[in-house]
Parts: C-alpha cells; structure tokens; sequence
C-alpha cells in the first residue's frame, strides 16, 4: 500500500496464493528479518570414515566371542590385539600402515584405540603371544572332540631381513628360493576352521614338524581319539611309527609317486583291473602290514596329467635340438662342455628321467626312453591312500572324502598368504614378533572363514554343494551355484560377489561427522545402508556359531 494525494491506495506485486506452505512462510520469515540458508549450506560434512566393513567384522568377532578368546578380561592389550586382527581382514599390510589404517576407518573408535602408535602394536603382540596355548585350548575344546578327523598341512613364507632365528634358507614354495623364510604348520578341524598354528625354522622338513603337533592334540587339547588327515610328504616310516605306537591315533595319507610305481611293478597293484571302476582296496602286508590301501582313479586326472607330459617333453625337446644343432656347427664342442649345457636343459621342466642322451667331445644324441614313459603314462590318474582304519570305522568312500578334505588346510594357506590376509613379506626380526604375527594372521583367519560361510548367500561360494555317491568322480556345483556364476546375480537379485569386492561394498557405508551451520557443535551419522549391505551385516550378526559336541 502506498499513499497518494491524500488517499491510501495498493498495488499487486505479487499473488502468491498459488505458491506451497513452505515457500509463504519462507517469504513471511525473509520479510521479518531473519536469514535463511539454503539446505546445502546448513550441514557441513567435515569428515567421512569408511564404516560398514569394520561394523560387519566386529558384528561376526563379537558373534564368535573373539575378545573372551584371547583375554577373559578387558584391558587395552586386549582391545589392539582385536584391532589387528580386525585390520589384517580388512586392510592387510604391516603393522607401521596399521597404525595409518586405524585412522582411516572407524576402526580405531570402534575398538577404542585412538591414539595407538607401533609401539603399542608392537607390546600386544608380545601380550598375545604369551596367552597363545590359551588360545588354542579354547580353539580345540570349542571345535574339537574325540574322534574327530584333525586336518594338518604345514606351508612357508619368506623373511625380508636375516637377523631373525627363525629364518633360514628352504625349499621355498613362494618361489623365493634366494630369500630366509619360516614354516609354519596349521591345525584344523574337519571343516577347515584354524585351531592352532606353530612356526618352525624355514630349513626343517615338512615330516619333522608332525610329532609336535600329535602331542599337542593328546596331551594339551587332551583328546583320547583322533584321526589325522595329513599329506603325502607328512608321514614317514619314523612318523608312522610315531603314529602307531601312540594310543588312540590314526591317521588318512597317500602314497608318494615311486611307492605307487614300485606296487604296480611287484603286482601288487594291477592298474588294468581298473579300467571300469574307480575305487578299489588292495593289501600289501609285507610293506604296509595292518594298513589300507584305496586305489582311486581320476580318468579327468590322467588326461590332463598324460597332455602336460608331452607338453613338457616338447618343451624339453626343443631345448635339446637348439644344443644339437650347436654340437654340429661345432659351435659347441668337448664331452664336459657339451654336459654342462645339457644338464640345465634337462633339468628345466624335470625331464632328464624320460630321455637318454650319449655325448662325446663332438657329437650329441638323445632320444626319449618311450618304456619309461609308457609304464608312467599307466598310472596316469591313480593315486593311493594310507590309513590304519578299518572298514569297520571308517568306509572306503569316506576315507577318500577325508583326505579330499584336506583342499580346506591347503584354501586357509591360500587365504592367508594371498589377498585376504598377506602374512608375507615377513619384516619382523625377533623370533617372538614373528611367532605372534602368525597367530594374528591365523585368527584373521578364523573370523575370516566364518565371514565367508556366512555371506555365502552374497558371493559365488555353492551354499550347498551336492554330495556325490562317487567320491573320485569330478565334484559338481549344485544348480544355484550355476545359476549364480551365469547370471552374476544372488537369489534375490543383488549381484553376486567375491569375499574381497563384498567387503568393498560394505566400506562405502561411511560414518558422517557433520557440523551445523552458525554452531561449534557436531554429530555423527552413518549413511543408510543398501539393501546389499543391510543383508551382509544380518547375516555377520546373527550367524550360526558350530561347536563341537
């Protein structure tokens, strides 16, 4: 309204009868005087923290009572023990990006180790190291009982470094055979979850690690009865011996490949007698006296194992022809320099058993010794396997499950040495870091084994892998395995993931820390989670924990 000549008069600027509530009364507001702020500028976000993947590995560490694991009492030794194990399954690397890692995530709230530098890393684990027996007692009483199938396979890694006692110079599986590295060996029930874990020094043998453990079992975990399932390279004549005389053990091995071949020329085992089955029994009472012995046959085994021979004595071939033509161009000539060329080549893909070579100061032969390869390509597929149980105990099909099981010490090993956990490179120095980062690795292990048993629903894992009445035949997926890996899609319809690119996803479920406009005070907030995350962290909270019976 306005006034002119006198009079009051009023004008429209404006009909806001059309516009919503909300938009008046921000106009009645701005008109009294106040400020608004536009919904973007009222909060400020001043950090996000990664979130979703640690409250899923804490969900499942509280679920499997991990802290009363290592300590029955709450202490700040406890709480970093527990934020390295949680950090090794969700950000592997060493313990100096441990402490970088605790503080980009809410890892190190959640475990209430804000603050924690190396060096408290480094006092817990000489904490925990002290309680390992205790540890592993629990372990065993919580997953062992008598009777039970004990799963044991040992494995290596290598050392950076040469000052510490353990590491020595091996027969290295990682392919590092110029580096120091430790053994270690791994106990496990029947279903692959970890109970104990020993480190030994990296030049023993593999069979020298063994009484060890067989005394563990008996006397610290106090089992009356157990079977151990252990492979081929574990049991010798002396432990064999060992496991005899011991009261209440038995075990399930296999033959090695010369003991296998040594059968088939005594008679004793007839290959030919298998060309229509695939499972047999034979006894061979002077060497293998009171024993079983299961014939199995693997006709996909064979195939594969006859098509890489031949590759291989190509291969071998090839090398040997270029030395050849060498020798002739006499290029290359005298008996000892011919030798030395010779050897590597026949030494490169393992060969040298299956060809005959003459050599003299100026010629080279060779020629394939085709009997020798012919009596090898016979067993092509078979494989033999030890036990002192009796039909009475155990059927022949279930011993061959039992050593089959065995693939579950040897996915643990894959796990903890490959992304999941990186045990290796080994930094530490002193023997005890050494022996207490094992132990962390294979807790990381057993929180890890559960995750994955629980969000089977979510990756490619088969939730439930058919039982074949065969047990040498080729194992197969049950059908919503195979419906999972075609269509990349979980039942419900979310995709189907990996262990590690499922723990991705969680870690986009950020904790916000976020501060209202004109105010010095902040609040935390995580975001909501997606339908995905939602059902990972279910099931990590409530899954089932099995203990033995």
């Amino acid at each position: 309204s306005y006034r002119q000549d006198g009079k009051v008069k009023k004008e429209t600027l404006a009909n806001l009868s059309h516009l919503p509530p909300e938009a008046i009364d921000a106009i009645r507001r701005v008109l009294a005087g106040e400020t608004l702020v536009g919904a973007e500028d009222a909060f400020e976000i001043e950090r996000s923290l990664p979130a979703g993947h640690v409250n899923a590995a804490l969900a499942m560490a509280r679920r499997l009572e991990l802290p009363r694991l290592l300590d029955r009492s709450g202490c700040r030794e406890r709480d970093l023990c527990m934020a390295m194990i949680l950090g090794r399954v969700i950000c592997p690397g060493s313990k100096l990006g441990m402490v970088r890692t605790l503080g980009q995530s809410t890892l190190a709230e959640e475990c209430n180790v804000v603050g924690a530098d190396e060096d408290d890393l480094y006092a817990a684990m000489d904490w925990l190291l002290e309680r390992q027996d205790r540890i592993e007692d629990r372990l065993a009483a919580r997953h062992l009982c008598d009777g039970e199938m004990v799963l044991y396979d040992v494995s290596s890694s290598y050392f950076e470094g040469r000052s510490c006692p353990l590491a020595k110079l091996g027969y290295s599986r990682d392919g590092k055979g110029g580096l120091p590295q430790i053994i270690y060996g791994l106990l496990c029930d029947q279903d692959g979850r970890p109970v104990a874990v020993e480190v030994f020094t990296g030049e023993l043998h593999d069979d020298k690690t063994l009484p060890s453990q067989i005394t563990k079992l008996k006397n610290r975990f106090g089992l009356s009865r157990i079977v151990v399932v252990a492979d081929r390279g574990m049991v010798t004549k002396a432990n064999i011996t060992l496991l005899s005389e011991t009261d209440g053990v038995d075990w399930i091995t296999a033959l090695k490949a010369p003991t296998i071949k040594k059968l088939a020329r005594s008679g004793v085992f007839q290959p030919s007698l298998f060309d229509e089955q695939n499972l047999g029994e034979i006894t061979d009472v002077e060497e293998f006296p009171g024993e079983r012995l299961i014939v199995c046959r693997n006709p996909l085994v064979g195939a594969l194992r006859a098509r890489k021979r031949e590759e291989l004595l190509d291969a071998t071939e090839t090398d040997l022809a270029l030395l050849k033509a060498r020798v002739d161009r006499g290029t290359l000539l005298g008996a000892d320099q011919i030798g030395l060329a010779v050897g590597p080549a026949l030494k490169r893909f393992r060969m040298r058993k299956h060809f005959g070579v003459e050599i003299t100061d100026t010629t080279f032969t060779y020629t394939r010794d085709t009997a020798g390869i012919a009596e090898e390509a016979a067993l092509d597929g078979f494989y033999i396997l030890r036990t002192s149980l009796t039909q009475t105990d155990v059927a022949a099909t279930d011993v061959v499950r039992a050593y089959k099981n065995l693939e579950q010490a040897e996915r643990a090993f894959g796990s903890i040495k490959g992304p999941d956990l990186q045990i290796r490179p080994i930094h530490h120095h002193l023997e005890t870091r050494v022996r207490a980062h094992v132990l962390i690795c294979m807790l990381a292990y057993y929180l890890t084994w559960h995750l994955k048993a629980a969000w089977k629903p979510l990756l490619f894992t088969d939730e439930h892998p058919p039982t074949s009445p065969d047990p040498v035949a080729k194992a197969v997926r049950s059908t919503s395995a195979q419906q999972k890996a075609q269509t990349k899609r979980t039942a419900t319809g979310e995709p189907a993931h990996s262990y590690r690119t499922l723990l991705a996803e969680l870690a986009t479920q950020t904790r916000n820390t976020t501060r209202l406009h004109g105010h010095a005070s902040t609040f935390e907030k995580l975001t909501q989670p997606t339908p995905l995350q939602a059902e990972a962290l279910d099931l990590a909270a409530h899954a089932p924990v099995v203990v033995a019976q």
